[in-house]
């Protein structure tokens, strides 16, 4: 390891923050292929389900005070992949359509840092739908920096003071990779945590994520009473933990807290924000902490400080909703800095239905029991959970051989209840950059169920989209499924296909033969 000279940085200004923009900028949304930065917790589609019936519930409160002419913008920070953004668009539409209400219009605006992510964006094909719809449109934002939101699909820009509605802000797994300020609290004093690092020899040659995997950071206390004079914009935050806290270690998201800020600037109204990260809002979680830990997935993450944004904008007039019982692996929030907050009823009843009583952090946490017993369970329990989350591929494709060696004692309703979440499945299926063949699978346990004419429709899915050459047993199976629907033509050409790839293929044989009558 090297010390770099042992340089001192304030935490937010560390090489850190450099390295992590470097890591998002050169890879783009590569940089969640196969999870190498998680994004299934916080971009499933039921968490985009809970908050799509957050926006229709706020646009029902908008509507209900009159505000039905302008537009509400919804502005996701660090859209990241982008599923989220499509779950919540899809499932959104389907509420509006299904309430038939009058609803004021919306924009869904994904941001984020990287022109590379815009870009994929732009040209993923679940996203491309909305986007000719003009409901959703796209932005590069800094979070530490900019007042201003260049849209790149409407050509408008939205300068502060120009929305009449309040701004609705999402911001999943955000705060927590954002630069933030180290303090210590102790005594009635804040001191500031210096860092210095040591770099792993090889640095030089390294990506960005080795070397933020491989640093040692080295943590130096200095006193700071510029956090305590009344001058500090949060000095009203740093009073309660100067009078609170004892031997504590705060990151102190002051970063967090001016994007909110100048995002609040854009409207005359204020703004909601919906809120999920590993953030702590209790202020005991933050009593006697020691320094904090540099969490490696790719980038690096941090845990969010959601008690001093909540602190902060409730001291000025907003509420917050969090949860009355303790998240385990996703704090889910909301702060509504709007003029009379209580009156946005429909909003807060979302919250309460969809978060507070069972939410994402619960789905997530029975998800992980499945994950480990699925191989266990029963057809009733694995249809009723993909039910709960909201037919997504994930369970699906890590239960498709459980289902299969429970189809021989299915019912003819299960059978029927398997075809609809699987149709339901692939109209939400959200592309990641890992490529996985979705419509082999479903085609596959299609053909098992004897649903002939589905499955050919997913198998021949699968041979339009793979790169590879074809797999005799997905010709075979087609040949199998035309002969079923009787289109001999077809059955007949497949099994031609299949016998090229494999010669000796006797079940391939034997239907050439009886096709051709031999």
């Amino acid at each position: 390891m090297t010390d770099s000279g042992q340089e001192r940085y304030r935490f937010s200004e560390a090489p850190i923050w450099e390295l992590q923009r470097k890591y998002y900028e050169e890879l783009g949304m590569q940089a969640w292929k196969n999870d190498q930065v998680p994004q299934y917790i916080t971009s499933n589609p039921m968490i985009g389900t809970g908050y799509a019936e957050m926006i229709f519930g706020f646009l029902q409160d908008r509507a209900a005070m009159g505000q039905t002419a302008e537009p509400v913008i919804i502005l996701e920070l660090g859209a990241g992949a982008g599923r989220l953004a499509f779950h919540v668009l899809q499932k959104l539409c389907e509420l509006i359509d299904y309430a038939g209400l009058t609803l004021p219009p919306f924009t869904y605006v994904m941001s984020d840092l990287p022109w590379k992510n815009i870009t994929g964006w732009q040209q993923h094909p679940g996203l491309i739908p909305f986007a000719q719809q003009g409901i959703l449109d796209f932005a590069r934002f800094d979070a530490v920096a900019d007042t201003e939101l260049h849209l790149t699909q409407s050509g408008k820009v939205i300068i502060p003071g120009t929305l009449e509605q309040p701004l609705m802000v999402i911001a999943n797994y955000f705060f927590d990779s954002i630069p933030q300020e180290l303090l210590y609290v102790d005594e009635g004093k804040i001191y500031e945590c210096e860092v210095s690092l040591k770099y792993p020899e090889q640095s030089a040659t390294m990506g960005p994520s080795e070397v933020l995997r491989d640093l040692i950071p080295e943590y130096y206390y200095r006193r700071a009473e510029g956090y305590e004079e009344k001058s500090y914009p949060y000095r009203d935050v740093i009073a309660f933990y100067q009078e609170k806290m004892e031997d504590a270690h705060v990151l102190f998201p002051a970063a967090a807290l001016g994007c909110m800020e100048r995002l609040s600037a854009l409207s005359v109204a204020g703004f909601l924000l919906l809120t999920a990260d590993k953030g702590d809002h209790r202020p005991e979680n933050w009593e006697y902490a020691e320094p904090p830990k540099l969490i490696h997935h790719g980038s690096i993450s941090l845990t969010a400080n959601y008690h001093a944004l909540v602190c902060y904008f409730e001291q000025k007039g907003a509420i917050s909703s969090f949860t009355e019982h303790h998240y385990k692996n996703l704090n889910v929030g909301c702060i509504y800095m709007l003029v009379e907050p209580m009156r946005h009823v429909q909003a807060r009843l979302a919250y309460r239905r969809f978060i507070e009583r069972f939410g994402p952090d619960d789905f997530f946490s029975l998800k992980l029991w499945i994950d480990q017993n699925f191989d266990t369970i029963g057809m009733q329990q694995i249809l009723a959970f993909w039910r709960l989350g909201g037919y997504d591929a994930e369970l699906f494709i890590q239960t498709a051989e459980r289902i299969s060696s429970l189809l021989e004692d299915a019912s003819d309703e299960e059978i029927l209840d398997l075809k609809l979440g699987i149709d339901r499945m692939w109209t939400g299926f959200y592309p990641m950059p890992q490529k996985y063949d979705l419509a082999l699978d479903s085609g596959l346990l299609l053909f098992e169920m004897g649903l002939y004419e589905d499955s050919r429709r997913f198998l021949t899915q699968s041979l339009k989209e793979t790169e590879d050459e074809p797999v005799v047993t997905v010709l075979y199976c087609l040949a199998i499924c035309s002969y079923e629907l009787e289109d001999l033509e077809a059955a007949l050409e497949y099994t031609r296909q299949a016998l090229v790839l494999a010669p000796e293929h006797e079940e391939a044989l034997d239907l050439l033969a009886a096709l051709s009558g031999d």
